[in-house]
This record gives structure tokens, sequence and C-alpha cells, in this order.
């Protein structure tokens, strides 16, 4: 691992991209809870990055010192399953626009977030970083993982080449404010959240859920993959992917247990195993990142409720929030 050379300071101007989604807005409230004073956003309304030539002129004009990537079309397994084009071409935009210009506009540094199903489907548990592209990915989300994988190739190319300290990240399933509660796009917990909850006031006796229940996920507070991101841009640089999580999984199962009870759903919770399962088990190996000296803070439980609280104070009936992002730029 190489030492950072140019450490950032408070007043480092830094783009947030997607700073309204999910991972972005945490992120903002971060930087600016640790006293970064001088951070720059703008909204998919004023700025679409799969516009290559928009996306130059932002960058030049504004010309950031950090770039952190949080802008990527982003759904669950309904939604990547039935738009893999979309969800394909959308992202790889995104990233080219976004490292092309900040190595046209001398960007020194960059964070690239990808995800965990970059992985392969059935790898190693817990997965370290060298699982990299040594099997196949799960067919239901693998146009996505597919952009995913590219981008964090385009940032070794960028070391390559240019030598830049370009880093990348690969969080695990997150959740948390801002989230998306549409049930056709959303991933399993706020879908669980907005399901149980809507159930509860309907007094429905069951709900029925996707799959058998037995796959096992991993899932972050995005509080927490913010303070990680501070974490590694303070901390990190190499060209090697770095995971981010919490180091431990539940079944869907157990975690749909867990939602219910948060939410105050006493009916029964049936699956239908005709719907696909997805990956059978995705816990990541956090060993790299907790040898910097970054552990999660913010439990299971502790997160759901005030995930919970957060919904109930801001997800319209829809489950729609005031600060989602346009089609093809979540934040997330």
């Amino acid at each position: 691992m190489n030492e950072i050379p140019e450490q950032l300071n408070k007043a480092t101007r830094i783009y947030v991209a997607g700073h309204n989604g999910l991972v972005g807005s945490a992120l903002w409230r971060a930087l600016t809870a640790a006293g970064y004073s001088n951070l720059v956003g703008r909204s998919s309304a004023d700025l679409d990055l799969r516009n290559r030539e928009a996306t130059s002129a932002f960058l030049s004009a504004e010309k950031p010192e950090l770039i952190v990537d949080a802008a990527a079309r982003v759904g669950g397994i309904a939604a990547n399953n039935a738009k893999p084009a979309e969800f394909l071409s959308d992202n790889l935009r995104i990233q080219l626009n976004l490292m092309d210009a900040a190595v046209e506009c001398g960007v020194k540094r960059f964070l690239f977030l990808g995800s965990s199903c970059v992985y392969p489907k059935f790898a190693p548990q817990p997965i370290t970083e060298d699982a990299l592209l040594t099997g196949t990915l799960e067919p239901t989300n693998d146009a996505y993982a597919i952009a995913k994988i590219a981008g964090i190739l385009h940032i070794q190319a960028i070391r390559r080449e240019f030598g830049l300290h370009y880093i990348s990240a690969m969080p695990t399933n997150l959740y948390g404010p801002n989230d998306n509660f549409d049930l056709e796009t959303s991933h399993v917990l706020p879908a669980m959240i907005r399901r149980f909850h809507e159930a509860k006031l309907a007094e429905v006796e069951s709900v029925t859920l996707w799959g058998s229940g037995r796959p096992r996920r991993e899932f972050l507070h995005v509080d927490d993959m913010a303070a990680a991101c501070i974490s590694l841009l303070e901390n990190y640089d190499a060209p090697e992917p770095i995971n981010v999580g919490t180091g431990e999984d539940s079944s869907i199962l157990e975690i749909a247990g867990l939602v219910a009870d948060v939410v105050g759903y006493r009916g029964r919770i049936d699956w239908n195993p005709e719907m696909p399962d997805g990956t059978p088990r995705k816990l990541l190996d956090v060993t790299k990142l907790k040898a910097l000296g970054w552990e999660p803070k913010i439990t299971l439980r502790d997160g759901l409720s005030s995930t919970y609280d957060w919904y109930l104070q801001e997800a319209d009936p829809n489950g729609q929030t005031g600060s989602e992002l346009p089609r093809g730029q979540s934040g997330n």
C-alpha cells in the first residue's frame, strides 16, 4: 500500500457526484460534519452525467480537486433483471464521462464506488478482493456488475497511465435515509420496510416475499459507508479495490423477521420459491478495511429503526422521496 502524498485538508474542493441519492447524501452529511467546507454538488436536473460534453464542461468550470463518484443507476433484483441494457449503458456512460473528464481537467484524486455484485456468484465466503474476475456473475444483475467491473479496471488503467491517485471501493448492500422505497425498483430492505408497513396499516394476515428466504446477505448503514469513504480518502492509495462492509451476515428469512418486528407487523410471512433468490451468499471480507482502523458503528436493528422513522417522516405513499434522483442517476 502506497502512502498518499497529498493529504486532504478541510478546504479541498470536493465534487460529490450523486449527492442527492442514498450514498451521496450520506457522504455530504459526513463530509460537512467532518469540517470539509468546499463541497460541490449538482442535481440530475442540472447535470446529466450521461452527457459527455456537459460533464466535461462542468468539471472544467468547477475545478474540483477530488471527486467521489456516488452516481449510478441502481435498483433491486427485479429492476436489474428487467432492464439490463439500460443499467449497463447508463452506468458505463456515467463512469466513463466522469473519469475521462477528471483526467482531462487535472483532478488528482478520485474515489469510485462499485458494488459487491462485481464478485462471482459462487465466490468463496467471505469474499476477498482478489476474487474479482475469477468466476461467473449472478445473472439477474450481471449487466450492472459488468459496468462496475469496467469502472474498477478504468481506475487501475488511469493509475498506470497517468500516475493519479484514483481508488475504488466495493460496498456491501446499503440502506438508510434517502433510500428508494418504490416496490418496482427498490432493494430488499426498503422493499420489506414498505411492504410490512402497508400490511400493518391494512391489517392483512400475511405478506409474501420473493424466493426461499435462505440466501444470506450483509447490510451496512449508509452513514457507516460514508464514514468509511472518508477513512479511505485519508488513508488508502492502492490500485486494488477495497471492500466496505460489516463482516457479518444473516439469512433473508432472519432479516425479514427483524424488519417486521421493527415496523410492528405481527402477521405471517410467506415465501414464493418460484421467484429468484439471487446469489446464495454474499459476505465481504473486510480485513483490509479494518487494518486501516475503521469499523462500523451502527447495528442492523438500530439502523433499521432509524430508517423506518425516516420513511414515516419523508416518503410519500408511492415510496418516492423528495430527494430521489430521476431514472438513470440514482445516487447509490
